[in-house]
């Protein structure tokens, strides 16, 4: 089972109605400009694209694998378990989860004072 937020299918559908040109392919991803137009998107025509948007936004550098990273990060951030996380990354270690997460100091801080007000709820109540 793969868990696709009802966001990823606005988006899809804007893009075919859109962007995408009409084809007779079941290709999802296509080239859109270019001698190549409507022909299916490669993993170099992505680097490619991932390329031009590094350029336009000046980082230093921008791959598939950081997105990786941002993705199974933000599913932490989100609240999602660790383990759940480490199912979705496919990792068989938990230390290979951990290495892929790269937590905000905000969400970190937020989840201090959440677990500090717990343990003061905590002796308050005793």
């Amino acid at each position: 089972m793969i868990p696709v937020s009802a966001q990823f299918f606005s988006e899809v559908g804007d893009y075919l109605d859109r962007e995408r040109p009409p084809l007779d392919h079941d290709r999802l991803f296509v080239v859109l400009r270019g001698p190549t137009r409507g022909r299916p998107l490669s993993a170099d025509g992505l680097d490619e694209i991932l390329d031009g948007v590094r350029k336009r936004t000046g980082l230093p550098r921008l791959t598939c694998h950081q997105l990786r990273h941002t993705c199974l990060t933000r599913l932490r951030e989100a609240g999602m378990a660790l383990e759940a996380v480490q199912a979705q990354a496919g990792h068989r270690s938990i230390e290979s989860t951990r290495i892929y997460i790269h937590l905000a100091n905000s969400w970190l801080v937020e989840q201090y004072l959440q677990a500090s007000a717990a343990i003061d709820a905590d002796r308050t109540e005793s």
